[in-house]
């Protein structure tokens, strides 16, 4: 879908705060409310806009851990990658898993209370999946730069 100044700008303002009203909206755009309604219902119905969240703070809910895994397989057969991607999705401290090119398969991004939960973690779900060849875990000192914001 194109996306015109005016969409590009909705978009950014509803990314900063989605709670704005259209009448707020409609003021910082110079359009009526009713042409903001309208542009934001099509950029729903053409599944620009997702769906709307409500952002934590990981660190004020409890999950000061930050954790990316790199995650080896030990084979590349179908059947393998799916099981391990299906496991992958039960795992609630996982909150984004990736497959990626280079030396690793998989990195996820994990949240969790602390180090000996990272541990039990670990050891009591994710290497009980089978056919993980190997796992390099790193750990957020300082997160310098986080953003929800989708550039356009």
């Amino acid at each position: 879908m194109e996306l015109d100044p005016t969409d590009q700008k909705l978009l950014h303002l509803l990314q900063e705060n989605s709670k704005q009203t259209n009448k707020a909206l409609a003021l910082r755009l110079g359009l009526s409310q009713t042409a903001v309604y309208e542009r934001v219902r099509r950029l729903e119905k053409k599944g620009v806009i997702d769906r709307y969240v409500a952002l934590l703070d990981p660190a004020r809910a409890g999950k000061k851990l930050k954790v990316f895994c790199h995650i080896k397989l030990s084979q590349h057969i179908k059947p393998r990658v799916l099981q391990f991607e299906k496991e992958v999705l039960a795992l609630r401290e996982v909150v984004s898993c990736y497959h990626i090119g280079g030396e690793y398969d998989y990195i996820l991004e994990i949240y969790v209370e602390d180090m000996e939960a990272y541990r039990e973690f670990m050891v009591g779900k994710l290497t009980a999946i089978n056919h993980i060849g190997s796992t390099q875990s790193s750990f957020v000192i300082r997160e310098v730069k986080h953003t929800t914001e989708l550039p356009l």
